[in-house]
């Protein structure tokens, strides 16, 4: 690995890192980052799903103050994530790389669209803060998870637009449980990588620091900026992405 290409991947994994504490889609920094040096599309997304754990990692350590009182109610929906991130790992080591690699875009649109169309859907199933959640929520975080472990690229994007939806909470307590059931999912899915799949460890040497650094920088951003500009600016990534890796 020459030094150009070192400083770009510290450079995606910071940013990715980043943006996953932000409200999730560092995927899509760091994967494409992966497939901009060579790595065939099923070896970078299981290499990124290793490197970006981290960063997962230090997004739920900034969100400590956010997540007090939370207990339950993370508790219960991390065992679904858990379940559905086992059925989306097994799915991704059974499935052909060429598959795979022509479902990439329209995973990475659907993300982005989801996050787009969330506060209609918010307003659709309703609700007032302090409400018990519809278990519709149990539903839509097993397939969340089911996507996060076979496409990490949006998970937290999808994620978030499920919580957004179903729990009846302030956005920063909502992104706060995101961010945990995120770390759930991105751990079965480092083990069971780390265990069956091509993960390059030298690549993931460099993103894993990274993106923790930009998972305690992400936490403290996500503070400072508002639903709405923040939902604009990972749709609109998001979407670029697909439409460039539609055209790869």
């Amino acid at each position: 690995m020459s030094p150009a290409d070192l400083l770009f991947l510290v450079g995606a994994g910071l940013l990715a890192g980043v943006v996953n504490a932000l409200a999730g889609g560092g995927t899509l920094i760091s994967f494409p980052a992966l497939l901009a040096l060579g790595y065939p599309s099923l070896t970078a997304s299981v290499t990124n799903a290793v490197a970006l754990w981290p960063g997962y990692l230090g997004g739920v350590l900034g969100y400590r103050a956010e997540l007090r009182g939370q207990r339950r109610r993370a508790t219960a929906l991390s065992i679904t994530a858990v379940l559905g991130a086992c059925a989306g790992s097994a799915l991704l080591l059974l499935t052909p790389g060429r598959f795979f690699e022509s479902l990439v875009p329209w995973l990475v649109a659907f993300a982005s669209l989801a996050l787009l169309a969330q506060p209609w859907l918010r307003k659709l199933f309703g609700g007032e803060e302090g409400e018990e959640p519809s278990r519709l929520v149990y539903a839509g975080v097993f397939l969340g998870g089911c996507y996060g472990a076979y496409f990490n690229g949006g998970m937290g994007v999808l994620l978030l637009t499920v919580l957004g939806m179903f729990l009846h909470d302030s956005l920063h307590r909502v992104n706060a449980v995101r961010a945990i059931l995120a770390l759930v999912i991105s751990t079965v899915s480092v083990v069971a990588f780390s265990l069956f799949g091509s993960v390059q460890w030298q690549a993931v040497a460099v993103v894993a620091p990274a993106s923790l650094l930009g998972g305690f920088l992400g936490t403290r951003l996500a503070r400072l900026m508002s639903a709405k500009v923040l939902r604009g600016v990972v749709v609109a990534f998001g979407l670029g992405v697909a439409v460039a890796l539609a055209l790869h």
